[in-house]
């Protein structure tokens, strides 16, 4: 991967009233930014993915595929909290020149929509051409396309939210008090909780699948196990595999900034909000999302001005928006050739 990163060297204040005295962000960048800086594709990262979205949105994101680096100027940018690169925290505190762990300032969904509005103003960009992002990455993207509108100039969201459910709350609080259950959580080291972090991903699990995925996916060729189940060894196997790959501090920190994602706090309701939206929008749902409803994504389009809806059928219920590529890359495609402006009515039409 290669990673760049960017120090903003000035505090940065959180909603809260705390304050980050030194920020760094990790990111990547693909292609080339063209002589109009109109082709820019800026990409809203999910829980815990990271900022090389050509590894983890395949199919989507690649050299020969809908958004790809001969056509598009691409960005993502590991987001705040994210053990990735981005200050997060298992930083090291300027302070106490050790790690914050559980001392890192609570932030939210609009302090990392700061923090991508911080690189773009680094990088220089003023259009986005493209804003996408699914889940917590979409739910970063509505409230960076609300703060500047004129900057977003075309938006795909994809199974998010206006505001995070109670039912989306009650599984990250599940999540969290399997973390803390861990006692070496508390023990300010950099594998702390990281049996905890396993039981939370499995909890997670549940709530990215459904009933039919595991019905079908984990189904037993023979009626007489009483142990040693298919779905056990899943469950198990999935949370080793996240284990080996993300932090407990971080994953505690980006639950409760998802926890706190309310797009009306401290302005009206949410309806109203959504009007400041400027960008020409396509709101994505996917039928079998227990997580994200596509109640949800309907909220969004009917309230956002000229939003295009659109439900897709999945087998993978929430993970959907990252495995359903091919269909993905229809919609998103003719949405993008609907709302094609200026040199991308070419690029958008050679890639359909």
């Amino acid at each position: 991967m290669n990673i760049k990163k960017y120090v903003y060297n000035k505090p940065f204040r959180l909603e809260n009233g705390e304050e980050l005295q030194e920020l760094e962000i990790a990111y990547q960048t693909y292609g080339r930014l063209n002589d109009k800086k109109d082709n820019v594709i800026w990409v809203c990262h999910a829980l815990t993915a990271n900022s090389d979205v050509f590894d983890w949105w395949k199919g989507l994101f690649g050299e020969n595929d809908l958004f790809n680096p001969k056509d598009h100027f691409i960005v993502c940018a590991n987001i705040l909290g994210s053990h990735y690169g981005t200050t997060s925290p298992v930083s090291i505190n300027p302070e106490t020149k050790s790690p914050y762990y559980l001392s890192f300032p609570q932030f939210n969904i609009r302090d990392m929509a700061g923090v991508q509005k911080i690189l773009a103003d680094h990088l220089q960009i003023d259009e986005i051409s493209v804003l996408i992002g699914g889940s917590l990455g979409g739910q970063q993207s509505l409230e960076w396309a609300i703060t500047e509108p004129e900057r977003i100039k075309r938006m795909v969201l994809m199974a998010t939210n206006a505001f995070h459910s109670p039912w989306g709350i009650a599984f990250n609080e599940s999540q969290r008090l399997a973390i803390a259950a861990d006692p070496t959580f508390r023990s300010a080291r950099h594998d702390g909780g990281k049996n905890g972090l396993k039981a939370a991903r499995s909890i997670a699990l549940l709530s990215y699948r459904n009933y039919d995925t595991y019905g079908i996916s984990q189904q037993e060729v023979t009626n007489d196990k009483t142990d040693g189940f298919k779905a056990s060894s899943y469950q198990d196997y999935q949370g080793d595999k996240l284990v080996k790959r993300f932090n407990a501090y971080s994953y505690w920190y980006l639950t409760k900034a998802m926890d706190s994602h309310n797009i009306s706090r401290g302005r009206s309701h949410a309806s109203e909000v959504l009007k400041k939206i400027k960008a020409k929008t396509l709101v994505i749902g996917i039928t079998s999302d227990l997580l994200f409803p596509p109640s949800e994504q309907r909220f969004l389009a009917n309230n956002i001005s000229g939003a295009t809806f659109s439900e897709i059928s999945s087998f993978y219920g929430h993970d959907g928006f990252l495995i359903e590529t091919e269909t993905l890359t229809k919609e998103i495609g003719n949405f993008l050739k609907s709302s094609a402006y200026g040199s991308h009515v070419v690029a958008l039409h050679k890639i359909a």
